[in-house]
């Protein structure tokens, strides 16, 4: 079984929170088992070595009652997404997975539209007994 196959079948059995009330409808928009390489740990070697980690990020976004979104510009993109976290990385070391997985939370909420965002930090080679360890977190908007 592949790193992304254990993930999948972990975060598939993760329940998805109802949110939305009939007043204010919401789309989920996702980025599901984006394999990067990051500086990340508190060990000396974490520190000069990147190692894989996996992030998924479930966004419930609010939708605007009628029509379906007719342009790009009315989504909330998870390319940007995807270049936005790839870009955090790039800033150099995370000590923890608690502190990434805050900074992924708060670039997801930088979003007007996003109402709450699920964040999941992994390192799926960490620990060579387990298909992963990490964290998730969830963060709404004030």
């Amino acid at each position: 079984m592949t790193i992304h196959d254990r993930a999948r079948a972990a975060w598939a059995e993760i329940p998805v929170p109802v949110i939305a009330e009939a007043s204010q409808p919401a789309r989920r928009v996702f980025v599901r088992d984006l394999l990067l390489d990051a500086l990340i740990g508190i060990y000396p070697e974490e520190r000069t070595k990147p190692q894989k980690i996996l992030i998924n990020l479930d966004l419930w976004v609010a939708e605007t009652p009628g029509q379906p979104p007719r342009s790009y510009a009315e989504v909330v993109c998870y390319e940007n997404l995807v270049k936005r976290s790839k870009a955090l990385l790039a800033e150099g070391h995370v000590d923890l997975v608690e502190t990434l997985a805050e900074r992924l939370a708060s670039l997801c909420l930088d979003d007007s539209r996003v109402l709450r965002a699920r964040v999941r930090v992994e390192k799926p080679e960490a620990i060579t007994e387990a298909a992963g360890v990490g964290v998730e977190i969830e963060r709404r908007r004030a």
